[in-house]
């Protein structure tokens, strides 16, 4: 092959219409990811953008909406244990995961009900 994937530049979430703010107070607000501006060319679209690293999380508008319950994004953690206790103290539900050995990982779920994975840097 003459070409090689390098790197995940974003994961897409989806939200039901009129939650953009729900998005930004969970994304930005709770996990700490940076709110960033769409290309006015896609603003009409709804939506909410956020940055985190050298990554993204785009939720998307769907109309009929249905959250992701299986397909999720996982995301590796520096405080693991501070982000679990951040959450919970949040209102959060934390569903601790010890199905593979040696993987330290916990779910939850956003405020649409997607499935979201947390992971801890240390292996």
């Amino acid at each position: 092959m003459n070409f090689s994937i390098e790197k995940i530049d974003h994961v897409q979430v989806a939200a039901p219409k009129g939650t953009e703010q729900a998005a930004i107070d969970f994304y930005a607000g709770i996990l700490g990811m940076d709110s960033i501006e769409k290309p006015a060319s896609l603003k009409g679209r709804g939506g909410a953008w956020f940055e985190f690293g050298s990554y993204q999380l785009h939720v998307g508008i769907e109309e009929p909406f249905s959250p992701a319950k299986k397909a999720h994004p996982a995301f590796r953690v520096k405080g693991f244990e501070q982000l679990q206790r951040h959450l919970t103290a949040s209102g959060i539900e934390v569903k601790n995961d010890d199905s593979i050995p040696g993987v330290t990982r916990f779910f939850i779920s956003d405020p649409f009900g997607n499935r979201l994975e947390f992971l801890d840097t240390i292996l």
